[in-house]
């Protein structure tokens, strides 16, 4: 089980994927990047889109910290049914889309993502990454954030014209990127 480390939430347990095919942010990497996140104002009442959400931790984590709403994504049924029972903790802050990335971003009707969560399956190819970035960036806010994270031996993202990294960390076996639009 993942719980919540800060924020009008904290100590909060979240209900974790019954699978393999999901791997929760540790405690520490979350403690670093949303201090990071924090420190760039990127929380406080941002609509907040997490991709690929699994159990929603990040998300979740957002709005224990003063991100106004959330929408999880996730197309795996298992995902789906742990997102729903976690969003039930949050009220209608957080909505749950049982939907590919690439599919709910080219759809989504809602106010610009001020910050994006994506987190996808070790599995998932660069290419298809790329596509979803590419496809997130008509969604974003002049000022949004990116979050990106991957296995410590992936590739940085291939960045589509007008998203720019900005930052990387790695911790441990995971790399994060922040990156912003042009």
């Amino acid at each position: 089980m993942s719980r919540i480390i800060a924020g009008t939430h904290k100590g909060r347990r979240l209900h974790a994927v019954p699978t393999d095919a999901t791997r929760p942010t540790s405690d520490r990497v979350k403690e670093s990047l949303f201090s990071r996140l924090a420190g760039y104002d990127a929380l406080i009442d941002a609509v907040v889109v997490d991709l690929f959400a699994g159990s929603g931790a990040l998300g979740f984590e957002a709005l224990s910290r003063g991100a106004a709403s959330v929408e999880l994504v996730d197309k795996a049924e298992a995902a789906h049914r742990t997102l729903s029972r976690n969003a039930a903790l949050f009220g209608s802050a957080a909505t749950v889309h049982k939907a590919d990335a690439l599919r709910h971003l080219k759809a989504r009707q809602g106010p610009p993502v001020e910050l994006l969560f994506l987190d996808p399956p070790y599995q998932l190819t660069e290419q298809v990454l790329a596509d979803v970035l590419a496809a997130a960036l008509p969604q974003l806010h002049e000022a949004a954030t990116v979050v990106v994270e991957r296995d410590e031996h992936s590739p940085e993202p291939t960045w589509p014209e007008g998203l720019v990294r900005f930052q990387d960390k790695k911790y441990g076996s995971t790399h994060i990127w922040l990156a912003e639009p042009a």
